[in-house]
This record gives structure tokens, C-alpha cells and sequence, in this order.
């Protein structure tokens, strides 16, 4: 049996106590974010990710096992269990190779073999894998074998028959499959040619293509799937047969001199070519789609936890346009909160070209509700009605700018059962331009209204597993909810249902609650919710904001269960409680400084084991960044001090510091923010060595698409992303990051833009 425990701590890098405590922890129903925030003495502060994917890899392993255990009873069923096989079988590390031992084992289905043993002739494929005959009549060896009222009716088809059953018997050996499975991922070749070359299509670069196994690339594997299941390509494996063929001879044939062995060559060529080669190809080209889904749903997961981080605008007055052609472009005026205040259609663009009508309405509107941004869906018609507005605001006195929204999912959310409960009596196209404007007042609240597949920031979304794609993105907007927090007094059920602890259930009950009730007013008043408990009070709470309520901790971060702690805290430093609720902490790192150290201490004598444990290096990342006056060992000593003398980790009360020196902090406030324009680039004025400020929509594994402010994305190619030599887009950057670039292709054709990140020329 495998040591999970053990194999985790090598996986991951990190001590015993780290995965011991954490798995406690998780099998007592406490959910990934509560566990990052607020255990992190017992985790060593294991990050959200690193937690999430502890998380997956010991589910994986538990399965493992319970699959081990599953085969092993199945076998000693069939009583065909040795102590050599069960031990095989337990100590095996992937569940391929359970698998690929328990195949002889396995009820199949009626096979040619399976119908060759119905027909008396396994006693001939013994004496053909014996190999013991050295002379003799093949004719009198199968004579004993031939039966017409099986079906039997000569020689060569009694070893035809035999031949059959020892081809299965080589095709079900585990370590044949293991080592073939091997050479074909180190020396094949993936090709792929069209179905039809005279047809055009986005699969053109594959009509004619071959990559090896072990190094193409994910996106090219997706791709490549997509064409075949598009039935535009055909793909399969050229592999090493001669090789494999030779292998399996050197260790199936030990005796040359046997009579039989032209019969034993032949299973064994045909148990290669009819029940391994095509076996393994399937199975290598799924371990390739697999692996390339695996990075399609982190990226996708990435990009999405970038997106849903961008800051909001606050307090900004919102005319938002959702741009279309014949229909008109829908426009909704939203207040600084995202109340929706007034509706209205233009047609500034074809069929009507109403321009000046348009930006007329336009104008009287900025008037009439002291508009501050538009922003402008970047779907159809994004551009032509990006001009008309960049036209009318050239000629307003009022300083105003505009920004290009994502749109992706808008339409998926305005026609949802969601939408229809938020505004009954809008159209919905209505809402569709409600939810671009309020996506730059608050993207998270938003954005999570929607299917994260539909949000279009990922690669390949809806050709990779499904599940696993859903549980990947229910972690990152999870992740995200949490780490910002919720507003308990205004926060949507779709924005509560992401919150620790809460269900879909629980998060209806809380808005119902609220109507009935008012306004929170303390965190303790959650456990009035019906089907809020106590466990789930602790998961949820230290998520939940109130800003305006009782206790002014309550709009912080800090747990209730260190309330007492927080206020221990406060007294020692010489504050009240009512210090929190103005803000008036800033001079907390001094005070800190001037909490008495005993000798011993300030020499801090610990070991580095300590120093992990207690997170003393997380908290000179966190409190020197920005204050690199005060002397870094000293500070670490004062807050060892408090924490001995408030009887709680280091690393609670350097979340609980940080808490109360911003209180309510956001903590997108330190992502890139929004880029505003007040003129519009046109694709025609585009020209190679222009440089540019643009801000990347998408990253894939070949680079970024970033906007530039026309039409269409630019694309930065993996190779132009850095002066030096990169592996991942990644490691540069990151949905939402503002970039500077340099035109270095323009095809006018195909309204394609090449652009680059390097600073040095080439």
C-alpha cells in the first residue's frame, strides 16, 4: 500500500505536518479558502492553490487505492490471486498500471479467443507457448483438436483457434503494454492530413502535418482533435512496430528449435497489430488530450481568476452601450452603486447611420445624469460605435472617458432565470447593456452571474473534460469571492452561493432573511439564516463584510473567533476598538516597535523550521515592502512577542495587523487597472514599429491577445513576449495586465496584428 502521506510530502515539497494537519482538515469539511485564511499555523500557510491541488492529488491517490483494493478482491474471487500478483498490484503507483494487471482478470466481452476456448483449444495454445515439441507432424499435433461439432474442422483451424487465445494472452500482459505504451510516447509521431485538400478551413497548417509524440505542444494536440472530430482531419500514430514486434519476440520465443513457433510468431504479429498497437494508440492519445486538457483548464482557470480580480471602478456614473448593427445599439445608464436608471436605443450604425442623432441622445444623457464613463461591449459593431463615441466626446466640454468591455456570457446572463428574477419588465437586450456597464463597476460581483465557460477566456473550453473543468473554475471564482469578501447587506444570492460554507440554499436564505429583517447588523446574526449552523458560521463569517454594523471588526477579515484576540491586540498597543471604525491605525508598526523584547528573543534563535511554522519570512514580504525604515529582525521579534504573549500564531496575527491597518481593504485595488480612452485608433492607421498600450484579453500557450484599441486583437507570439527565453506566457503575463507593444505585422487581409514585447531589437 502506498504511504499517502509520505508520497504527498515528496510530491509537494513540504513537511509531514504540513499534509498531516491538512487532510485533518479537510475530511473535517473545512473548505480550501477557510483552510488558507484561517489555519494557516497548522497548514504552514499553504496557499489556496497549493492547497487545491494537495487537494486533487490525495483524492486521486484515495481513489487509487480503493480501485487496489477493488481489483485485488475481484481476482481472489476468481481465485486466481498469488501473493506475487496481489503485491504487484498494491504497490502500484498509477492507476494505469491497476489496470493494465487486472486486464487478464477481467470479464470481457465474446472475443475471438474467449470463442476459440468454447471450442476446446486452449489445451493446443499450451503447447504451442510451451514451445517443448522439437519434432514431430503439426498435422497429428492438432488432430486431437479437430472437432466439427465445435466448429473445428481441420488443422488450420484449430490453430488459428489457438493462435487467437495466445494473442490475447500477450495482449493482456501487463509489462508488454507498459513498455510499448513507452516506446510509442518516446518515438511516435503524430500526423494528421485532411479529409479534403481542396477544402478550406482554420485547419489548413494541419492538412499536411507530423510532430512527435513527446513534444507537441497542448494547443496542437487540441487543435489537431478538434479537425478530427470536425471530420476536416485524419489523424493517428506512426509508431515504432518493427521495435515493438522485436520485443515482444525476444521475450515470448525461447526455444528456436520448436516445431510450433511459425504459429507462435504469428499470435504473436497479430496480437501486436490487432489488439496492441491500436489499444496502445488509443491510450497514448488520450494520456496527450488528457495532459493538454489538464493546461487548457489551468490556463482557462488562470485567466479567469485574473479577470474576475480586475479592479472595479467605484463611484462612477455609467452610460453602457451594447453595440449592434441593424438592431441598434442598447443603452443602459447605471448610478455609482449600479442602479439601472434609464434605458434607450440608438442606430448610429448600418443599415439607418443615424450619427448625429445618436450622439445627440447620447450627449443629453451625459447631461441629464452627470455621466463620468462609457463603456461599450466589445461584440458586434464594437469598433464603428467606439468611433461615434470617440467623435461625440471630442466635442463635449465635460472631460469624459470610455472603455471597451468584454461582453462575453452578457447574452448568456440576460436571457438566464437569474436575469429575469434582478429585472422582470427589461428587454432582454436591456440587461445584456446593464451587465457590460456593471462589469467595470464591479467584475467579480458580475462576471460570477455567469457560466465561467461562457466568460471567453480560456482555450479550447468546450472541447476539454467537463467536469473537471467546472470544478476547476468553481475553485478559482471560490477562491476569488473569498479573498475579496463579500458585502453582507448588498451581496447577490449568485455572489453569496461562492462564499466558504454557503450553499445555493443557504445563500437564498440569506437574501430572504435580509428582506425580512433589514440590514445586518453583526456577523453573529448569521446564525439566525435558516440552515446556517454553526459549522457553517465558521467556514462563512470571517468572509462576510458588514460596513456599517455593530462591531466595526466586522468589516474586516478578521475572524470572529480571534475577535477577542483583535481586541487583546488593540488594548496592548494603546487603542479602542473605535480606532478600527475611523481608521485611525496608521501608526501601528511603530507601536508595535516599541513592545519590549526579551533578550533571547530579539536574537531570534530559531530554526528555519520555526521560521516557516510561525510564517516570520511571509511577514517581513508583507510588512517591508512598503515600510523598509523599520529594521526587518527587529519587527519580527516584536510581533513573536505579541503573538507568545496573545497565545496565537504568528502568521493569524499578521492577517490580523494587516487587517486592521486597512480596514476592508480590497485587495484588487492592487491589480492593473481599467485603461480609458478618449480617441479611437483606426485598423488603417495601424503601421509596423508603432508603439502602443494595450491590455491582454486572453492568454494561451502560445502567447497573448491583447487589446490595442482596434477591431481586432493583437496577438504577441510566445517568442516575442521577452527578451529572454520563456516557456510559459505566463511567466510575463496575465489576463488583464496592461502592456506596452510594438506593431510588427499587419495583415490587412485577414485584420491580423503581430506585436511584440521585447524591449530590444532584434
Amino acid at each position: 500500500m502506498l504511504d499517502i502521506n509520505k508520497l504527498l510530502c515528496q510530491e509537494f515539497n513540504i513537511k509531514a505536518f504540513q499534509v498531516e494537519n491538512t487532510i485533518k482538515l479537510i475530511d473535517e469539511g473545512n473548505t480550501i479558502p477557510f483552510i488558507a485564511r484561517y489555519r494557516k499555523e497548522q497548514t504552514g500557510s499553504l496557499d489556496d492553490v497549493v492547497l487545491r491541488d494537495l487537494y486533487e492529488r490525495l483524492m486521486y491517490l484515495r481513489n487509487l487505492e480503493a480501485r487496489k483494493e477493488e481489483v485485488v478482491r475481484l481476482i481472489e474471487e476468481q481465485g486466481k490471486l498469488t501473493e506475487e500478483l496481489k503485491s504487484e498490484i498494491l504497490s502500484a503507483d498509477v492507476l494505469q498500471r491497476v489496470e493494465d494487471l487486472y486486464r487478464p482478470f477481467k470479464q470481457k466481452k465474446s472475443t475471438r479467443a474467449s470463442k476459440a476456448k468454447e471450442k476446446g483449444l486452449e489445451g493446443l495454445a499450451n503447447i504451442i507457448l510451451a514451445q517443448d515439441v522439437l519434432q514431430g507432424n503439426l498435422e497429428e499435433l492438432a488432430a486431437p483438436y479437430i472437432d466439427e461439432e465445435k466448429g473445428v474442422k481441420n488443422s488450420k483451424e484449430a490453430f488459428d483457434g489457438a493462435c487467437d487465445i495466445i494473442a490475447e494472452i500477450i495482449s493482456d500482459n501487463a509489462d508488454y503494454r507498459k513498455h510499448i505504451r513507452e516506446l510509442f510516447a518516446a518515438d511516435g509521431i503524430l500526423v494528421s492530413e485532411a479529409v479534403d485538400e481542396n477544402e478550406k478551413t482554420v485547419y489548413d497548417m494541419y492538412y499536411k502535418y507530423e510532430e512527435a509524440v513527446k513534444t507537441i505542444a497542448n494547443h496542437r494536440i487540441l487543435a489537431v482533435n478538434r479537425g478530427e472530430n470536425e471530420k476536416k482531419l485524419k489523424v493517428k500514430l506512426n509508431t515504432p512496430d518493427e521495435r515493438a514486434i522485436n520485443y515482444l519476440k525476444s521475450n515470448e520465443i525461447k526455444n528456436e528449435a520448436a516445431i510450433t513457433n511459425e504459429y507462435y510468431i504469428a499470435a504473436i504479429m497479430d496480437s501486436y497489430k490487432r489488439l496492441i498497437s491500436p489499444s496502445i494508440e488509443r491510450e497514448v492519445r488520450n494520456i496527450l488530450t488528457e495532459r493538454a486538457e489538464e493546461e487548457a483548464i489551468k490556463v482557462f482557470g488562470k485567466n479567469t481568476k485574473n479577470l474576475l480580480m480586475v479592479p472595479p471602478v467605484k463611484d462612477v456614473r455609467i452610460l453602457a452601450i451594447d453595440p449592434s448593427f441593424r438592431t441598434g445599439c442598447k443603452l443602459a445608464v447605471l448610478d455609482e452603486t449600479g442602479k439601472f436608471l434609464e434605458q434607450g436605443v440608438i442606430y448610429p450604425n448600418e443599415p439607418k447611420n443615424e450619427v448625429e442623432k445618436s450622439q445627440k441622445i447620447m450627449t443629453e444623457i451625459i447631461k441629464k445624469y452627470d455621466i463620468d464613463v462609457i463603456t461599450i461591449g466589445n461584440g458586434t459593431a464594437s469598433r464603428e460605435t467606439e468611433q461615434v463615441v470617440a467623435d461625440m466626446l471630442s466635442r463635449i466640454d465635460k472631460k469624459i472617458t470610455y472603455t471597451i468591455v468584454s461582453e462575453a456570457g452578457a447574452s448568456v446572463y440576460s436571457a438566464s432565470k437569474l436575469a429575469q428574477e434582478e429585472y422582470p419588465d427589461l428587454d432582454v437586450t436591456i440587461r445584456g447593456a446593464i451587465s457590460i456597464g456593471r462589469r467595470l463597476q464591479d467584475p467579480l460581483a458580475e462576471l460570477v452571474k455567469i457560466d465561467p465557460k461562457s466568460i471567453g477566456v480560456g482555450q479550447y473550453q468546450h472541447d476539454v473534460n467537463q467536469p473537471k473543468l467546472g470544478q476547476e473554475l468553481d475553485g478559482v471564482v471560490e477562491d476569488c469571492v473569498n479573498s475579496v469578501g463579500v458585502d453582507l447587506n448588498t451581496a447577490s444570492p449568485a455572489l453569496l452561493q461562492y462564499v466558504s460554507g454557503v450553499s445555493k440554499t443557504i445563500a437564498k436564505n440569506l437574501v430572504k432573511y435580509r428582506e425580512e429583517n433589514g440590514k445586518f447588523v453583526n456577523r453573529k446574526e448569521l446564525l439566525k439564516v435558516k440552515q446556517l449552523g454553526d459549522k457553517a458560521f465558521e467556514q462563512c463569517a470571517g468572509f462576510m463584510r458588514i460596513s456599517d454594523g455593530d462591531n466595526p471588526l466586522d468589516r474586516t477579515a478578521v475572524h470572529p473567533e480571534s475577535y477577542e484576540i483583535a481586541e487583546n491586540l488593540l488594548k496592548k498597543l494603546g487603542y479602542t476598538i473605535e480606532d478600527v471604525r475611523t481608521g485611525n491605525l496608521k501608526d501601528i508598526n511603530e507601536r508595535i516597535m516599541n513592545v519590549k523584547v526579551k533578550e533571547e528573543d530579539s536574537k531570534l534563535k530559531m530554526t528555519s523550521k520555526n521560521n516557516r511554522l510561525h510564517g516570520l519570512e511571509a511577514l517581513a514580504q508583507v510588512n517591508f515592502k512598503q515600510e523598509k525604515k523599520l529594521p526587518k529582525e527587529n519587527y519580527q521579534a516584536k510581533v513573536k512577542v505579541l503573538a507568545d504573549e496573545l497565545s496565537i500564531g504568528v502568521p493569524t496575527l499578521t492577517d490580523i495587523i494587516e487587517e486592521l491597518k486597512k480596514p476592508g481593504r480590497d485587495p484588487r485595488d492592487e491589480m492593473p487597472k481599467v485603461i480609458f480612452r478618449s480617441d479611437v485608433v483606426k485598423f488603417e492607421d495601424m503601421e509596423v514599429g508603432m508603439k502602443l498600450t494595450g491590455t491582454v484579453r486572453n492568454v494561451v500557450d502560445f502567447g497573448a491577445f491583447v487589446d490595442i484599441g482596434v477591431k481586432q486583437d493583437g496577438l504577441v507570439h510566445l517568442s516575442e513576449m521577452s527578451d529572454k527565453y520563456i516557456k510559459n506566457p505566463m511567466e510575463v503575463v496575465q489576463v488583464g495586465d496592461n502592456v506596452n507593444v510594438t506593431i510588427i505585422s499587419i495583415d490587412k487581409e485577414r485584420q491580423r496584428i503581430g506585436l511584440s514585447m521585447k524591449t530590444k531589437k532584434n
